[in-house]
């Protein structure tokens, strides 16, 4: 069930340039903190590198799922020591398709298994496309108050899982951090439909996304002052976050660890807006880290593995060389479709041995 959002919002604070960022140093007492420009991984410099694996929440026995299921125990065995997993941790993954009780075995059997195996995690707690959730993209009115209002999935509203997950979760010693919203953005949707090509962008949205990482990370950090908070951007001209209303946003106290994904290789048409060394320059300004969490490049029957695997390896170099502070691929997945053209990253890639190789 969808709660309409509550009308007679007032109007969001006006920002300007010269909004002084808090401080972008936080004491984190986890196992993983940040610099101005990179993070450290239990007191050493850590260079993340790894992939985004988004099923790992799908168990066919409990939910219905996102993508295909994965061994948990395969996958965090393949990984290298000291590698990170990106990871959609969604309220509709507790949702038992026999009952409708919630049920956190699956979620909690993440966590296990990268204790088991050493591994970093990273959750993400909603996505913007409202993919893999009750699939409703979340426009602009969501991050002024819908968070707080529409129920997801599992009865909850975002605010109930954000608590939920937190407080279940902060004490995980694989836990790298929190990522509260992938690509969030303050747009509308179109009289034809929720398409990138169709929303629109009202006025002062990066107001809106900036009162809205304020607020979360004020109600992350009341639970959880030991992990950093990552911003989740795709870091292109979305709404409320193109050129400088990306530095503006990014200011918030409730944001650590910036984001960019890199769609541009391999013949992809990166998002609009798309300019990396103009975010380095925004996330220095700023005292943060800014990381790569989504490369992707197509392959199978569009190109082959191996030489995807150097473009990958050639994409590490380029990032590194300008100070990104880590870097994940898009995405594992564990039944590629090797004869269609995708991003699919199966058990048997190459990209393996990158990540292997690239992770410090």
């Amino acid at each position: 069930m969808v709660i309409a959002a509550a009308c007679g919002q007032p109007a969001p604070r006006t920002l300007d340039d010269e909004s002084a960022a808090p401080s972008a140093h936080h004491d984190f007492a986890g196992r993983v903190a940040t610099t101005e420009t990179g993070l450290t991984l239990d007191g050493r410099t850590w260079f993340p590198a790894g992939f985004n694996s988004y099923q790992l929440g799908t168990d066919w026995a409990i939910n219905v799922g996102c993508g295909a299921q994965v061994d948990l125990d395969e996958y965090f065995g393949k990984l290298p020591p000291r590698a990170l997993t990106r990871f959609n941790l969604y309220s509709a993954f507790i949702v038992d398709k026999k009952t409708g009780r919630n049920n956190f075995s699956r979620l909690d059997a993440v966590f296990a298994a990268a204790k088991r195996h050493n591994q970093m995690i990273l959750p993400v707690l909603t996505g913007s496309s409202g993919a893999c959730e009750n699939e409703k993209f979340k426009e602009r009115s969501w991050y002024q108050s819908g968070w707080r209002t529409t129920e997801i999935a599992a009865a909850m509203t975002f605010d109930d899982w954000l608590s939920t997950a937190i407080k279940r979760w902060h004490d995980e010693p694989t836990l790298a951090g929190w990522e509260p919203v992938g690509e969030p953005e303050a747009s509308n949707c179109g009289a034809t439909g929720c398409a990138w090509q169709t929303r629109t962008c009202p006025a002062n949205g990066a107001a809106v996304l900036r009162t809205f990482f304020d607020e979360i990370g004020q109600r992350i950090r009341a639970i959880d002052s030991k992990h950093p908070i990552f911003a989740g951007f795709v870091g292109g001209d979305q709404c409320g976050l193109t050129g400088g209303d990306y530095a503006r946003v990014a200011a918030s106290h409730g944001l650590d660890v910036l984001d960019y994904h890199d769609y541009s290789a391999g013949g992809a048409i990166a998002p609009g807006g798309s300019n990396l060394p103009a975010r380095l320059t925004q996330a220095r300004s700023l005292g943060k880290p800014l990381m790569v969490n989504e490369i992707g490049i197509e392959a199978g029957s569009c190109l082959p593995l191996d030489t995807r695997a150097r473009q990958f390896t050639s994409k590490y170099e380029s990032l590194r060389s300008v100070g990104v502070a880590g870097a994940l691929l898009w995405a594992f997945v564990p039944d590629p479709r090797l004869d269609d053209c995708t991003f699919d990253i199966g058990y048997d890639d190459p990209a393996w041995q990158v990540v292997a190789h690239e992770i410090s």
